[in-house]
């Protein structure tokens, strides 16, 4: 995980008494063991009808939900999640599905193609467009799929845009819940191990609940809101511990080297 997104994920567990009123219905209830609803219906990236279960039954799944005109965290999701399954030997399509819902009923599947072109074509990977899917749907459908994993948003109409916790969920190909993972970056290894245990039915325990809200700025106002400056408060202080670190580690190991060089 990078710094800047393991600031934003330890500074996730504080209190959200002073953060704006939206953000405390937001968050992830882990609800492993879940069955997702197979009969739900939406579109996909050519405006076909499809249902959910259409996906299911012969490999596990990893499901994000975001929006696709996100003007914050949605993007760094879906390009953490794109930079974990490159590192992955399993193929998008062949070991694992992948499904990506808007949360937002009014995006269309032309956006959803768009989306889909863009990270098929980052992925390169031959046969993953059968694997990767990007949804859109109505209200209905894609509050009764985020009940069902436990994903909590919230419109802001004020801004026009979603608040919503940041992470993927990982499903058994019976479309149990089994794994969740938090934050914007995404470590391949947990993720190998996840599909691994999914693809057996097999499902984990609770995650410690690092969240990461996408919904930081405020367009009315110009500016950002009270939670993104403590991020960014947050920030400058962690850097310096790391940069303090590194330092004292460089130093002790300038240290030793002219110790070792007097002994010689």
């Amino acid at each position: 995980m990078t710094s800047f997104a393991l600031f934003l994920a330890l500074l996730s567990t504080a209190p959200t008494t002073g953060a704006p009123p939206i953000l405390r219905r937001v968050g992830y209830d882990q609800r492993l063991g879940a069955r997702v609803p197979l009969d739900l219906e939406f579109r996909d990236e050519a405006g076909r009808p499809v249902t959910l279960g259409q996906y299911f039954g012969k490999r596990p799944v990893v499901l994000a939900l975001a929006y696709y005109e996100c003007p914050s965290l949605c993007t760094l999701v879906l390009n953490g999640m794109l930079r974990a399954f490159r590192m992955l030997s399993f193929n998008v399509g062949a070991e694992y599905e992948v499904i990506v819902v808007s949360i937002d009923p009014h995006e269309t599947p032309a956006l959803a193609a768009q989306k889909k072109q863009t990270y098929l074509e980052k992925y390169g990977r031959e046969g993953a467009g059968r694997g990767w899917h990007f949804l859109t749907g109505e209200e209905p459908s894609i509050a009764e799929l985020a009940g069902a994993v436990g994903f909590r948003y919230a419109y802001d109409a004020a801004s026009g845009q979603y608040a919503h916790p940041a992470g993927l969920v990982v499903l058994t190909p019976a479309g149990q819940v089994a794994r969740y993972q938090f934050g914007v970056e995404f470590s391949p290894r947990d993720l190998r191990l996840s599909l691994i245990e999914a693809a057996d039915e097999k499902i984990g325990t609770p995650v410690d609940g690092l969240l990461l809200y996408c919904f930081a700025y405020d367009p009315a106002a110009a500016k950002y809101t009270p939670v993104v400056m403590n991020l960014v408060r947050a920030g400058g202080v962690i850097t310096v511990l790391l940069l303090g670190g590194l330092i004292a580690v460089l130093l002790r190991r300038d240290r030793l080297a002219r110790a070792q060089l007097r002994v010689r």
